[in-house]
C-alpha cells in the first residue's frame, strides 16, 4: 500500500531561490501546457509529448525530465474532468521522481532546479521516520502560504492480514459529534467547533483592518483551523481503529458521495460549519488506517439510518425528536439518535456482508419505510 509521508525541508536563502523560482515556472508550463491539450482534447501522455515536449524544454527552459513529469501532471488533471480546461496555481505541487531526486544519508535530499541540483537538509517526526527506509523516489515538493517547504514522499507499507469477521462497529459522522460508535462512544465535535469560531471571528477582525501587518496575520493563521481539524480526525480515527481491530470488528460508515447536495438549506453560520466540516478526510483516514490494520471497512447507504429505530425497525421523519434525541412513535423506544443511527448502520453492514457470504450480490440498501 502506498501513503504519503510529510517532510518539512530547510533550504537556506541562497536554496530557497532556485526552489521558488523552478516551482513558478514549472506551474507557468502546465498552465500553458493544460491550455494547449484541453484546445486539441488531447489527453494521453505519449500524444501530448510528441507534439509539446520540444516546445515545454525551449519554451520554459525544463529540464528533460521536468518537461515529461510537466506532460503528466497535465494529462493526470485533464482526465479527471474532460470538460473542464485544468489549471496550475503558480505555487502548486510539484511532482518529483527518482531522475529528479534523491536522498542523501537521512536528513538531507538533492533536488534538481533550473539552477542545477541543490542539497537541502529535512526532518522529518517519529511516524515518518520508521517508515521511510521504503522510499519509492517519488514526491511532491510545496511551498505553503507562510513560506514553509515540505516534500510529500511516497512510501511502500505492508498491510495487515484481513481480520476474519461477520460484524461491525458502526459509525455515524455529524457536526455536534464528529463520530458516534454503535457501542455508544462519542467522539465531540465541541473543540472543533471552537477553533472553527475563534478562527472566524479572528478573520473577520483582521479582514476590517486593510494593513500590511494584518495581511502578515491573516496568512500566519491560515491553515490553522484545517491543520487542528486534521489532527483530530487523525485521532479519531486512530482511536475507532485500534476498537474494531480489539474486538476483532470491521468498521462500518456511511457513504458521503453527495451528501452536502442532500443536506437542506441551513442559515449563514450553519452553512459555514458545514463548509468547513471535512466530511471525506476522516473516512479517508478510516479507510487506509483500516487497510493497514487488516480491519475490513464497509460503506452503507445513510439514508434513514437517522430516523429508524433500530429496535423495531419503523421509520418516519417523527421519531427524530432533535438533534440529539430518538423516540419511536411506534414501539416508544427512547435513544440517543446518533447511537441509534450507527447501530442501524452496523445493521446494514451486517446484512451486507451477510450476503456476500451467501453470495448474493447486494445493493446498498436503507432502513426500510
Amino acid at each position: 500500500m502506498k501513503l504519503t509521508l510529510q517532510t518539512q525541508l530547510f533550504p537556506d536563502k541562497i536554496h530557497a531561490a532556485p526552489l521558488k523560482a523552478t516551482v513558478e515556472r514549472f506551474n507557468e508550463a502546465a498552465e500553458w501546457l493544460a491550455g494547449e491539450a484541453f484546445a486539441i482534447k488531447v489527453s494521453n501522455k505519449t500524444e501530448l509529448q510528441k507534439t509539446h515536449y520540444a516546445l515545454l524544454r525551449e519554451r520554459f527552459g525544463l529540464s528533460a525530465q521536468m518537461a515529461v513529469r510537466c506532460i503528466a501532471q497535465v494529462c493526470e488533471a485533464y482526465k479527471r474532468d474532460k470538460t473542464k480546461r485544468p489549471h496550475f496555481r503558480k505555487h502548486a505541487a510539484m511532482p518529483f521522481d527518482p531522475r529528479m531526486m534523491s536522498f542523501k544519508e537521512a536528513d538531507r535530499v538533492s533536488l534538481l532546479t533550473l539552477e542545477g541540483r541543490v542539497v537541502v537538509p529535512f526532518v522529518m517526526g517519529k511516524y515518518q521516520a520508521e517508515r521511510f527506509t521504503n522510499a519509492k523516489g517519488q514526491a511532491d515538493l510545496v511551498l505553503r502560504k507562510d513560506g514553509k517547504w515540505y516534500l510529500l514522499v511516497t512510501v511502500d507499507v505492508a498491510v495487515g492480514a484481513p481480520i476474519p469477521t461477520t460484524d461491525f462497529l458502526g459509525i455515524d459522522l455529524g457536526i455536534a459529534n464528529i463520530a458516534t460508535d454503535s457501542d455508544g462512544n462519542e467522539h465531540s465535535g465541541r473543540p472543533v467547533e471552537r477553533t472553527r469560531r475563534k478562527h472566524n471571528l479572528q478573520r473577520k477582525r483582521l479582514g476590517k483592518r486593510n494593513t500590511r501587518g494584518a495581511k502578515k496575520k491573516l496568512k500566519r493563521v491560515a491553515g490553522k483551523e484545517a491543520r487542528f481539524r486534521k489532527h483530530q480526525n487523525h485521532v479519531i480515527s486512530k482511536t475507532l481503529v485500534e476498537v474494531a481491530k480489539g474486538t476483532g470488528r470491521g468498521l462500518a460508515v456511511e457513504d458521503l458521495s453527495g451528501i452536502r447536495d442532500r443536506l437542506p438549506a441551513w442559515g449563514k453560520d450553519a452553512r459555514n460549519r458545514l463548509s468547513t466540516w471535512s466530511f471525506g478526510q476522516l473516512v479517508a483516514f478510516l479507510s487506509y488506517k483500516a487497510t493497514l490494520a487488516g480491519v475490513p471497512l464497509v460503506q452503507v447507504d445513510p439514508r434513514n439510518t437517522s430516523r429508524t429505530c433500530h429496535e423495531c425497525g419503523h421509520c418516519c421523519r417523527e421519531n427524530r425528536t432533535s438533534q440529539a434525541k430518538f423516540l419511536c412513535v411506534s414501539c416508544g423506544h427512547r435513544a440517543n439518535a446518533d447511537q441509534n443511527a450507527a447501530r442501524n448502520i452496523r445493521a446494514q453492514a451486517t446484512r451486507k456482508m451477510a450476503l456476500e457470504l451467501a453470495g448474493v450480490n447486494s445493493q446498498p440498501e436503507s432502513p426500510a419505510l
